[in-house]
């Protein structure tokens, strides 16, 4: 018997002659490290978009130019979440110039993260994984059922080139911001910490 797969490879495998195990459930799957590459066929199951379209990790990343940047929240307008979604959408010209596409992921119904995302006049769009399928696959699902805040961006073609536990800090790569600008004084309501 052949050792079991995870949907994350390391390597793109010459032999597919072998049956494709089924995907093992989130809490058994090792979260991607950055280099991984992903099988995009597999990785994340289905999730739903905030105006509640049937999408995929695959999906995402075949309508963007270069990939996605995916940053997961607990819970739609609390401080916390709020804060860290106004740093997304503050740095947003920046990090889609190029070419990444930014989504925000949580476990929040559609209308809850579409009142969040009109609310903070967010440009980009909220994910919604009630079941924790893309949560769990990229590792920030916490038990029992629970987000843990964080960042995820991988390329068009399934190369992971970030996972950072905890959320995007202004002084991070992710979202640093130029001297002197501030996000308070832009509309974002937020107060509490991002990570």
């Amino acid at each position: 018997q052949s050792p079991s797969t995870t949907p994350v490879e390391k390597k793109v495998k010459s032999d597919k002659s072998t049956a494709t195990p089924a995907p093992e459930p989130a809490s058994k799957q090792v979260a991607p490290q950055v280099d991984d590459l992903l099988d995009l066929e597999r990785f994340g199951g289905e999730i739903e978009t905030n105006d509640g379209q049937k999408t995929s990790l695959r999906s995402l990343l075949e309508e963007s130019n270069a990939g996605v940047v995916i940053f997961t929240y607990p819970r739609a307008s609390t401080p916390g979440c709020t804060k860290q979604a106004c740093l997304f959408r503050d740095n947003h010209k920046l990090l889609t110039s190029t070419g990444l596409a930014i989504y925000g992921l949580s476990a929040d119904s559609p209308k809850a993260n579409t009142t969040f995302l009109t609310k903070q006049n967010l440009p980009y769009p909220l994910l919604c994984d009630p079941a924790f399928t893309l949560i769990g696959a990229i590792g920030f699902k916490k038990a029992p059922k629970g987000t843990t805040r964080g960042v995820f961006a991988v390329d068009k073609k399934g190369k992971v080139l970030l996972r950072e536990a905890g959320g995007a800090r202004r002084d991070s790569g992710c979202c640093s911001e130029p001297r002197g600008q501030n996000n308070r004084a832009r509309g974002c309501q937020g107060r509490g910490q991002i990570a």
